[in-house]
Protein backbone atom coordinates (compact mmCIF):
# COMPACT_ATOMS: atom_id res chain seq x y z
CA UNK A 1 0.00 0.00 0.00
CA UNK A 2 1.54 3.11 -0.74
CA UNK A 3 1.32 6.18 1.71
CA UNK A 4 0.26 9.77 0.55
CA UNK A 5 2.38 12.66 1.55
CA UNK A 6 0.65 14.82 4.16
CA UNK A 7 2.46 18.67 3.92
CA UNK A 8 1.79 21.85 6.61
CA UNK A 9 3.24 24.49 6.98
CA UNK A 10 3.40 27.34 9.88
CA UNK A 11 4.08 31.10 8.59
CA UNK A 12 4.97 33.00 11.99
CA UNK A 13 6.59 36.70 13.44
CA UNK A 14 10.38 36.24 13.81
CA UNK A 15 9.79 36.01 17.57
CA UNK A 16 11.95 34.11 20.24
CA UNK A 17 8.13 34.36 21.69
CA UNK A 18 6.47 31.96 19.10
CA UNK A 19 9.18 29.08 19.75
CA UNK A 20 6.66 27.40 21.88
CA UNK A 21 4.18 27.47 19.02
CA UNK A 22 6.83 26.28 16.23
CA UNK A 23 7.82 23.32 18.81
CA UNK A 24 3.93 22.51 19.24
CA UNK A 25 3.71 22.23 15.39
CA UNK A 26 6.93 19.85 15.03
CA UNK A 27 5.69 17.94 17.90
CA UNK A 28 2.32 17.36 16.21
CA UNK A 29 3.61 16.75 13.09
CA UNK A 30 6.35 14.28 14.79
CA UNK A 31 3.62 12.60 16.63
CA UNK A 32 1.40 12.23 13.31
CA UNK A 33 4.06 10.59 11.64
CA UNK A 34 4.16 7.94 13.75
CA UNK A 35 7.57 8.98 15.74
CA UNK A 36 8.34 7.78 19.23
CA UNK A 37 8.59 10.56 22.00
CA UNK A 38 12.40 10.65 22.08
CA UNK A 39 12.69 11.03 17.88
CA UNK A 40 9.56 13.56 18.46
CA UNK A 41 12.34 15.46 20.83
CA UNK A 42 14.96 15.42 19.14
CA UNK A 43 13.09 16.59 15.92
CA UNK A 44 11.53 19.16 18.19
CA UNK A 45 14.74 20.30 19.38
CA UNK A 46 16.58 20.64 15.96
CA UNK A 47 13.92 23.25 14.78
CA UNK A 48 13.91 25.06 17.74
CA UNK A 49 17.84 25.56 17.03
CA UNK A 50 17.29 26.32 13.25
CA UNK A 51 14.69 28.99 13.85
CA UNK A 52 16.02 30.32 17.20
CA UNK A 53 19.31 30.87 14.78
CA UNK A 54 17.08 32.59 12.12
CA UNK A 55 15.39 34.82 14.30
CA UNK A 56 18.93 35.80 15.98
CA UNK A 57 21.53 35.64 13.36
CA UNK A 58 19.22 36.36 9.94
CA UNK A 59 16.87 38.93 10.95
CA UNK A 60 18.88 40.04 13.87
CA UNK A 61 16.19 40.31 16.32
CA UNK A 62 13.51 41.81 14.07
CA UNK A 63 10.09 40.77 14.89
CA UNK A 64 8.78 42.44 11.79
CA UNK A 65 10.44 39.72 9.48
CA UNK A 66 8.51 36.53 8.90
CA UNK A 67 9.88 32.40 9.55
CA UNK A 68 8.33 30.07 7.58
CA UNK A 69 8.29 26.05 8.63
CA UNK A 70 7.07 23.44 6.24
CA UNK A 71 6.29 20.00 7.45
CA UNK A 72 5.90 16.68 4.52
CA UNK A 73 5.55 13.36 5.95
CA UNK A 74 5.35 10.00 3.90
CA UNK A 75 5.53 6.26 5.59
CA UNK A 76 9.25 6.43 5.67
CA UNK A 77 10.78 10.23 6.98
CA UNK A 78 9.51 13.93 7.93
CA UNK A 79 10.89 16.61 6.52
CA UNK A 80 11.20 20.16 8.09
CA UNK A 81 12.32 23.20 5.85
CA UNK A 82 12.90 26.47 7.86
CA UNK A 83 12.64 29.43 5.08
CA UNK A 84 13.17 33.17 5.54
CA UNK A 85 14.60 36.00 3.49
CA UNK A 86 16.89 37.13 6.04
CA UNK A 87 21.02 37.16 5.87
CA UNK A 88 22.49 34.54 4.77
CA UNK A 89 25.49 32.70 5.28
CA UNK A 90 28.02 29.88 4.21
CA UNK A 91 27.72 26.84 6.43
CA UNK A 92 31.26 25.93 4.21
CA UNK A 93 32.69 28.69 6.15
CA UNK A 94 31.13 28.08 9.69
CA UNK A 95 34.58 26.66 11.54
CA UNK A 96 33.73 23.06 13.36
CA UNK A 97 36.18 24.29 17.09
CA UNK A 98 36.08 21.08 19.44
CA UNK A 99 33.14 21.33 21.92
CA UNK A 100 35.93 20.79 24.72
CA UNK A 101 37.81 23.96 23.23
CA UNK A 102 33.96 25.95 23.37
CA UNK A 103 33.68 24.74 26.77
CA UNK A 104 37.14 25.89 28.31
CA UNK A 105 36.63 29.30 26.16
CA UNK A 106 33.36 29.64 27.81
CA UNK A 107 32.15 30.63 24.46
CA UNK A 108 28.15 30.36 23.77
CA UNK A 109 27.36 29.58 20.57
CA UNK A 110 29.19 27.93 17.62
CA UNK A 111 27.34 24.35 18.19
CA UNK A 112 24.18 25.01 16.66
CA UNK A 113 24.80 23.45 13.07
CA UNK A 114 26.70 20.55 14.96
CA UNK A 115 23.68 19.73 17.51
CA UNK A 116 21.12 19.90 14.18
CA UNK A 117 23.25 17.19 12.23
CA UNK A 118 23.16 15.23 15.43
CA UNK A 119 19.87 15.09 15.84
CA UNK A 120 18.32 14.27 12.49
CA UNK A 121 19.20 12.10 9.48
CA UNK A 122 20.08 14.83 6.68
CA UNK A 123 21.04 18.78 6.59
CA UNK A 124 20.73 20.65 3.74
CA UNK A 125 20.67 24.36 2.92
CA UNK A 126 19.56 26.52 -0.36
CA UNK A 127 20.96 30.01 -0.21
CA UNK A 128 19.57 32.64 -2.78
CA UNK A 129 21.48 35.49 -1.65
CA UNK A 130 19.65 38.48 -0.78
CA UNK A 131 16.09 36.47 -1.79
CA UNK A 132 15.36 33.84 0.66
CA UNK A 133 17.54 30.82 3.01
CA UNK A 134 16.39 27.23 3.13
CA UNK A 135 17.09 24.99 6.03
CA UNK A 136 16.31 21.13 4.98
CA UNK A 137 15.88 18.83 7.45
CA UNK A 138 14.87 15.10 7.22
CA UNK A 139 14.56 12.70 10.11
CA UNK A 140 13.88 8.76 9.00
CA UNK A 141 11.45 6.98 10.64
CA UNK A 142 12.55 3.43 12.25
CA UNK A 143 11.00 0.54 10.99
Amino acid sequence: MQTLEQSFALHVPSSTENLALIREFVTRVGVQAGFSEEEVGQLELAVDEACTNVMEHAYGNDTTQQVVIRAAFDGDAVSITVIDTGRGFDPEDVKQKDVLQLAAERKTGGLGLRLMKSLVDEVRYEIEPGKKNELHMVKRLKK
